[in-house]
């Protein structure tokens, strides 16, 4: 039943997006990266915290994450579209859905993408505290609509480069992202709002970053986290 297997790829795509890989490598190294610099797992706080190598690894991590969740999606609708059955206009054939795969395939992968951001900004494995999910949703869009990701890419770059705030080019690419699916492509309306909604999503997670730019607080970038202190 279509129904079950989309709960089945949601649980499935939202488990995947909940590995908190910053949390995990930080905590390999004895840090609880919750207690250092911004707080958050996400790369940009394991690059100022772990270094680059770690923060770089992390970053690759939590893009993998969104788009090994979209190709689940995919696959299990795949797997599943035989038993899918559908009623023709006469009412009284049924034939398989399999001619349309294409589009349900998107479906399954668009709503995996979602769930697996979730997972990541509300991880089960840390009482539904997570990262902001700026590399899960530009790995989400890498699998969806890659070209989207290359403009949300030289948006961050510039934005980044005239403010050196890291949060300034997310927030940018975070409206950017969205934009270009809209103008690219308006009449896949279903990628166009789960990509506002997405956008939105990312915007909100960085409330507290506004708030210290905004107070003149926020770190620029290459400015070093405090020094970390080790778990027991």
């Amino acid at each position: 039943m279509p129904v079950l297997t989309y709960i089945i790829v949601a649980i499935a795509a939202y488990l995947l997006g909940s590995i908190p890989t910053g949390f995990l490598v930080a905590k390999a190294k004895g840090i609880d990266i919750r207690s250092v610099g911004s707080g958050n797992i996400g790369a940009t706080n394991a690059m100022r915290v772990l270094g680059k190598p770690a923060g770089i690894f992390v970053l690759l991590a939590d893009a993998a994450k969104g788009f090994g969740a979209c190709y689940l999606g995919a696959f299990l609708c795949i797997y599943f579209a035989p038993h899918f059955m559908m009623i023709t206009s006469n009412g009284n054939v049924s034939v398989p859905l399999e001619q349309f795969v294409p589009s349900m395939e998107e479906r399954f992968a668009i709503i995996a993408g979602i769930c697996a951001v979730l997972g990541h900004n509300y991880t089960c494995w840390l009482k539904f505290k997570g990262g902001k999910g700026i590399a899960t949703t530009a790995g989400v869009y890498l699998a969806l609509a890659p070209w989207a990701v290359l403009v949300g890419l030289v948006v961050f770059i510039l934005a980044v480069l005239f403010t050196k705030y890291v949060s300034v080019g997310s927030i940018a690419a975070a409206i950017a992202l969205p934009v270009t699916v809209w103008i690219m492509t308006p009449q896949n309306i279903f990628l166009g709002i789960v990509s506002t909604a997405l956008g939105a999503l990312a915007i909100y997670k960085h409330k507290s970053n506004i708030h210290r730019l905004m107070a003149g607080t926020e770190n620029k970038l290459g400015k070093k986290a405090a020094t970390p202190e080790k778990t027991k």
